[in-house]
């Protein structure tokens, strides 16, 4: 007779057996994401934030969600499903722009309360970061506390319940590791009276859980009574399947309830399923068994720390030898030494602490010696801060018993769960680590913002606790939801309807994955604060001067860092300003613990696959570089990826990082060698810059001069400061280069909100400056081939400056000066130096050594070439909008039309306004004789530029007058006439003559800022739909209180502005919707431990900032479309076999490659414009923001306002109560029945007096809409340091300034809601985009 155990597994394999023969045939691949051990995860808990409802499930908030077909793999990971696109990666995807992806947020939204006596935290969010915490360290009471406070919240009962099973499980789990009897009534008591009595719906997890705890507790009739009890909570048919999808019964248990309640056991033919191989015990999610050790080898000896120091922290490459290259290791080793690079930054700069403080106690010298490493004394910090975590972690405890908690313990208790998911070594080195990079990234000798400070602290103590519990072996808690739906489609034969897609990894097809719950401003604030007083406390160093008078030297203690009030451009604000002697050790010994995630790889990015997964292998991060509160991009990228929207972007941004790169040496030895100079070279600023300061004037004979002297000593410090913190940059990059040097990278990249890519590696990437760019080359070359050598010459002239002349003269240029670029490339230091001539030298110097040793191969063609070579867009921005608006004569200024020569569009403006200058001049224009002849290429170059990309008149007069002052400083006393007054002439004669040469781009800006602003001021049916029950059940309320009462009107207010929330969203033409993320957010002030801090607290409720919106929309979409070039561009190269990079308009490949890749970019600009751009635009918005309502603004004293006004005279309403009623008359007007069309037809509304004339009538807001973007601008540029102001806002003594009052709405006007239309689209010119296919300067 088998056991019962047995005996259900054998019934279980029948059963299965016999259903999977009934069944449809289930191919192999299908059953491989149940059957393959590796692919089982570890236990996984559900993110409380998402099972709380404040982020639901995107795929059930499309208005256009995807129904499924009856492929079986549609919608299952790429690298799983056997997927046939329809046609190349790099073509055009067609889609359905009048049915637009509509991401609807309905999640609900919470009053926000007080901290209450228990400190338990007033806001939802906060309280469910703090419940996550709470389990993660498994303190249970203040967990209780929590889901206590959050019942009273009226929470999504569902969602309530997933936070008891987590509260349960964590309570199982301490029962599993002590069995206590105790311990399992309170988890019954529990159980009865949070659960039961309250009415939540249990799941069959929350029944697995407590009969567990009573198998493990109880015996006798007491485990019979609880069994049969928690078993009739549960459906008999399907009681023992539910039970073992919970993964926490074994079969042995199951055998014991099936003989406790006999009703329960099945019958051979039951439906059972197969268990699925546990994780090992202490496994560590993401790693691979089959990844070994890398062996241990001998460290090759080096002169000098520099290097050291960074190995050391690196830990991994102090085993590497001199010239060995990782790329050499099996794909296994690459990433095994990668992720351990992820993890154990940390770690390996403690243990390097550890022994300088060590080796300097072994020679005899005491670590406060003047001469002492900072890193020697960063070990006594880190002993220091280890020891007053320790004793705050003591205090915590005891905050956490106290019953009346002062301010203080309050403080404790909110962030003492996240101290405890660290440890105090962790959170010194963290500290120590953070706080140094940032004042080496911020200008450590001025001081750094304490809000910047404690920002970047906080940022990399969470993102260094979220990594700490990732690697901990503590079983968390899942649901089974999505396994019992897969099983469950698997007995249907229905697999494919389970909607994976990119959204989800290839292992993680049966079960949730947990998201990490995001810190809330308060607790990052309040970390932080924390962990930087404690190390202002306990941070010393030894300052050693020479007394003034005896020339004695003193030695004396003092602290590393200050903190300190400053009035800064007219407010106070909290500064962290470091000890003059700690600056000086920063500056002599540049930190080399930079964090993981800004390192380059050594294996290659994994693929992008959903939002937060893909580039690092270890370390999270988002797709998409968006703040923590903008909540919009990122749930439009989800879903977007969800249904297939972003194939061609995730598979874009695969291609840009697994580009292979090296550091190119002999630039490196001879940037080494000039860095270690001290010296001024290139770039490099000077160690010790001579900066000479005027002599103080005598303030008696001259008050202005004393005035202008101070002036002239903030701006030297400022060059002083500026060229430390460039040089402080520097460090980073070069120590990084150095540990690299032999080494096979990778840039894994992310991209911005409107689909620009951007590698995340911080430090040392190809989007840096000169320097940088001149360092890196590929890793993997090509021979020159026939024509490579022609375009290593033109890359050299391009790079020397050499950029305006024909590609022929370009190369001549380079036959020309042979002798100079082989004396730069055989003596680059001791030589001529012609290099450091070139506009950018280090990546000519770069050229020089290419160029010659190509030169002096055997075979030129045949010389295996590594340099990147550029092809660089001529305005890219101006291009987009020369083919938008279809401007020949525009399109011809930007290479668009083929040409002999390459057009020069700077040139071409400062010649048409020297034509204006020269007529006004002859008409007695004062301005125009005094700036007559002055206007160069370089005046306009920078204005130009950014006009595209939406700079406003006011900036424009700032860069004018900047490049005025620099060209001719003496204009001033020369005229007589102010540099302000010639650079707002100047300025708007610049964007005259751009309207003049791109006449079409100009209408399609203001077209832009026109369908902007009417979206800006809308109102969804959605939302006045909310408005119309709001009022009703007030209008309920009011005629239920006392007749008689005279019910008066509502006066005619205006809506008030947090009614507006719709932005702007669009798609760019790879299918990634767009939206833009400026909102209004308020303040929150917060008690920390050093100081009260003002920290924006945004909600998703916040409005929209409508001047920004508008402002940002015309480049911003403009962006969206030059990023989608890029991103076309490199998935065609990369088909084509190229080796691909790119710096958003500027692209990178090979020698060898150039004529290809200048076919690619040019037929992919093509592709994108030959589709109506526009006319897309504008039918997504009539679809995405249809029966939406938008406030017209009128004069009172026009017609249509005196129309308006002598309507409402008749019919008094307010206007929220217009808004409703013009709602209804549209929907009855979009009815297909007759009669509710023929009322709408005879209802009046403001709306249908104007009738048609609503675009004429709607001109008057826009205008206004401009004129407060200058305003704006205005207002911004009175508080920079160009002008002298009084501050206007009240201080207090946390630097913080109350809040501007509100403008006054103007009284003369008159406001009216009617229904959301758009302009036509603005004609478009003759240009057509099909010439620049044998344009060769289009890119060049």
């Amino acid at each position: 007779m088998l056991p019962r155990s047995a005996l259900l597994r054998r019934n279980l394999a029948r059963s299965l057996a016999r259903r999977q023969s009934a069944a449809a045939p289930i191919p192999d691949a299908r059953r491989f994401l149940t059957t393959r051990p590796d692919l089982v995860r570890p236990w996984r808990r559900k993110s409380f934030r998402g099972l709380a409802g404040l982020e639901r499930n995107l795929a059930t908030a499309l208005d256009n969600h995807r129904p499924t077909d009856d492929i079986p793999f549609e919608g299952l990971p790429n690298s799983l499903a056997q997927y046939d696109p329809p046609g190349s990666l790099y073509k055009l995807q067609p889609f359905d722009i009048s049915n637009p992806l509509i991401v609807h947020d309905n999640s609900p939204v919470y009053e926000k309360s007080r901290v209450d006596t228990a400190a338990i935290p007033g806001t939802v969010e906060e309280m469910l970061a703090v419940f996550d915490a709470c389990i993660a360290v498994g303190k249970l009471e203040r967990a209780s506390l929590v889901l206590k406070r959050l019942s009273g919240f009226l929470m999504d009962p569902a969602a309530m319940m997933e936070l008891h099973n987590c509260y349960l499980f964590e309570m199982l789990f301490q029962i599993q590791e002590q069995p206590d009897l105790d311990a399992a009534d309170d988890m019954h008591s529990w159980f009865e009276l949070q659960i039961h009595d309250k009415g939540l719906p249990h799941t069959p997890d929350t029944i697995a859980f407590l009969l567990k705890a009573t198998l493990l507790t109880c015996r006798g009739d007491r485990l019979n009574r609880l069994v049969e009890r928690y078993m009739e909570m549960l459906p008999q048919e399907t009681a023992l399947e539910s039970l073992y999808l919970a993964d926490v019964l074994t079969a042995k248990d199951l055998a014991t309830i099936a003989e406790i309640c006999p009703s329960y056991d099945m019958p051979d033919d039951a439906f059972l399923f197969p268990d699925v191989e546990a994780p090992v015990d202490g496994a560590v999610p993401g790693t691979s068994s089959q990844w070994t050790e890398v062996p241990g080898v001998l460290s090759t000896p080096q002169k000098g720390t520099g290097l050291k120091a960074l190995k050391g922290t690196l830990s991994l490459f102090a085993e590497i030898p001199e010239g060995y290259d990782i790329a050499s290791l099996s794909k296994a080793e690459r990433r095994e030494i990668q992720t351990r690079l992820e993890k154990d930054t940390v770690d390996a700069a403690v243990a390097r602490w550890r022994e300088e403080n060590e080796s300097l106690k072994k020679m005899g010298l005491n670590t406060s010696f003047s001469t002492a490493t900072l890193n020697s004394r960063l070990f006594e910090w880190q002993k220091s801060l280890e020891e007053f975590i320790s004793d705050d972690m003591a205090k915590i405890d005891e905050s956490e018993r106290s019953r009346k908690k002062t301010p203080e313990e309050v403080d404790r208790c909110i962030y003492g769960p996240f101290f405890r998911q660290s440890t105090p070594e962790r959170l010194a080195a963290v500290t120590i680590l953070s706080v140094l990079s940032g004042l080496s990234l911020n200008g450590a000798d001025k001081g750094v913002g304490l809000a910047t400070i404690l920002m970047h602290l906080a940022r990399t103590a969470e993102q260094d606790i979220g990594l700490h519990n990732e690697l901990k072996a503590r079983p968390k808690y899942r649901t089974a939801a999505k396994k019992r739906n897969f099983l469950r489609l698997m007995r249907q034969g229905a697999v494919g309807e389970i909607k994976a897609s990119s959204e989800a990894a290839p292992n993680a097809a049966v079960e949730t994955v947990r998201s990490t719950p995001v810190w809330s401003s308060t607790i990052r604030t309040k970390v932080a604060a924390v962990l930087l007083s404690g190390l202002i406390k306990v941070a010393k160093v030894q300052v050693t001067r020479e007394h003034p008078v005896t020339k004695e030297t003193i030695s004396q203690i003092q602290p590393a860092f200050t903190h300190a009030i400053q009035l800064r451009k007219g407010r106070k604000i909290g500064v962290l300003i470091p000890n003059p002697t700690l600056v000086e050790l920063m500056s002599r010994e540049p930190r080399g613990e930079v964090l993981a995630r800004h390192l380059p790889m050594v294996a290659e990015p994994d693929p992008w696959a959903k939002f937060d997964k893909g580039g690092f292998l270890a370390s999270q991060v988002p797709l998409v570089r968006i703040k923590e509160y903008e909540r919009d991009q990122k749930h439009y990228a989800q879903a977007a990826i969800a249904r297939g929207d972003m194939d061609q972007v995730l598979r874009a941004l695969d291609v840009l990082g697994k580009t292979a790169w090296r550091v190119n040496r002999p630039v490196f030895e001879v940037m080494l060698h000039c860095w270690n100079t001290g010296e001024a070279i290139a770039s490099i600023p000077a160690l010790n810059p001579e900066i000479v300061l005027p002599e103080e004037p005598d303030q008696r004979q001259d008050p202005l001069g004393r005035l202008t002297w101070m002036r002239a000593v903030r701006a030297a410090e400022n060059e002083r400061s500026g060229m430390h913190s460039v040089r402080c940059f520097m460090n980073f990059q070069l120590e990084i280069a150095r540990a690299f040097r032999d080494q096979t990278f990778y840039f894994p990249h992310n991209i911005d909100f409107r689909g620009r890519a951007y590698p995340i590696p911080t430090y040392l990437n190809h989007m840096g400056a000169d320097h940088v760019r001149g360092l890196l080359m590929f890793a993997k070359g090509k021979p020159l081939g026939e024509n490579g050598l022609k375009w290593l010459k033109v890359q050299l002239a391009n790079v020397y400056g050499y950029d305006k002349a024909s590609l022929s003269e370009r190369e001549a240029f380079a036959v020309e000066h042979m002798d100079d670029i082989r004396d730069s490339a055989k003596n680059p230091i001791n030589g001529k130096q012609w290099w450091l001539q070139a506009e950018d030298p280090w990546q000519c110097l770069a050229a020089c050594f290419e160029l010659v040793a190509a030169l002096e191969s055997p075979d030129p063609t045949q010389y295996v070439s590594h340099l990147p070579v550029h092809q660089d867009g001529t305005c890219n921005g101006l291009q987009h909008y020369a083919a938008l608006g279809g401007d020949t004569w525009g399109a011809q200024q930007v290479n668009l039309i083929p040409q002999e020569r390459p057009a020069d569009v700077y040139s071409a403006v400062a010649e048409l306004i020297n034509e204006i200058v020269d007529k006004d001049a002859a008409n007695g224009v004062t301005l125009a004789k005094g700036i007559q002849g002055k206007i160069t290429r370089k005046v306009v170059k920078q204005t130009v530029m950014t006009n595209v990309y939406g700079v406003t008149y006011v900036g424009a007069k700032k860069q004018v007058r900047r490049q005025l002052e620099t060209l001719y400083p003496d204009l001033p006393q020369e005229t007589g006439i102010s540099s302000h007054l010639f650079s707002a002439y100047i300025a708007s004669n610049i964007f005259k003559a751009l309207s003049t040469m791109f006449h079409g781009a100009h209408e399609i800006q203001h077209w832009l800022i026109k369908i902007g602003d009417r979206v800006c001021r809308s109102v969804p049916p959605e939302q006045i739909d909310e408005l119309a029950a709001a009022m009703e059940a007030a209008a309920a309320e009011q005629s239920s209180q006392k007749k008689g009462t005279r019910q008066k009107y509502a006066k005619e207010t205006p809506v008030k502005i947090e009614q507006f929330q719709e932005t702007l969203v669009w798609t760019t033409p790879l299918r990634m919707p767009v939206v833009q993320p400026y909102r209004k957010s308020g303040t929150r002030k917060i008690e920390t431990c050093m100081q009260s801090l003002y920290v924006t607290d945004p909600d998703r409720s916040d409005p929209v900032h409508r001047v920004k919106q508008l402002q940002a929309f015309p480049p911003n979409f403009i962006h969206s479309l030059d990023a989608s070039h890029m991103l076309l561009s490199a998935l065609e190269c990369d088909e084509r076999g190229l080796t691909f990079a790119a710096v958003h308009d500027s692209f990178w490949t090979h020698a060898c490659d150039i004529d290809v890749m200048s076919d690619v970019l040019r037929d992919s600009f093509i592709r994108i414009h030959s589709e109506d751009v526009i006319g897309r635009l504008s039918a997504e918005f009539q679809a995405r923001y249809r029966h939406s309502l938008y406030l017209v603004r009128v004069p009172r004293s026009s017609p249509i306002g005196q129309q308006v006004t002598a309507h409402r005279r008749k019919n008094r309403m307010s206007l929220h109560a217009e808004m409703v009623m013009e709602h209804r008359r549209q929907k009855l007007l979009r009815s297909t029945d007759a009669l509710d069309v023929k009322e709408g037809q005879e209802m009046v509304t403001p709306a249908s007096i104007v009738g048609n004339d609503l675009d004429a009538a709607d001109m008057a807001w826009t205008e206004e809409v401009l004129r407060e973007e200058e305003e704006e601008e205005v207002a911004s540029a009175a508080e920079s340091d160009d002008v002298d102001v009084d501050a206007a806002a009240d201080l207090d003594e946390s630097g913080s300034a109350t809040v501007e009052p509100k403008k006054q709405w103007n009284k003369n006007m008159i406001e009216f809601w009617a229904p959301l239309t758009f302009p036509p689209v603005p004609k478009k010119g003759d240009f057509d985009v099909r010439q620049l296919k044998t344009s060769k300067y289009f890119f060049s």
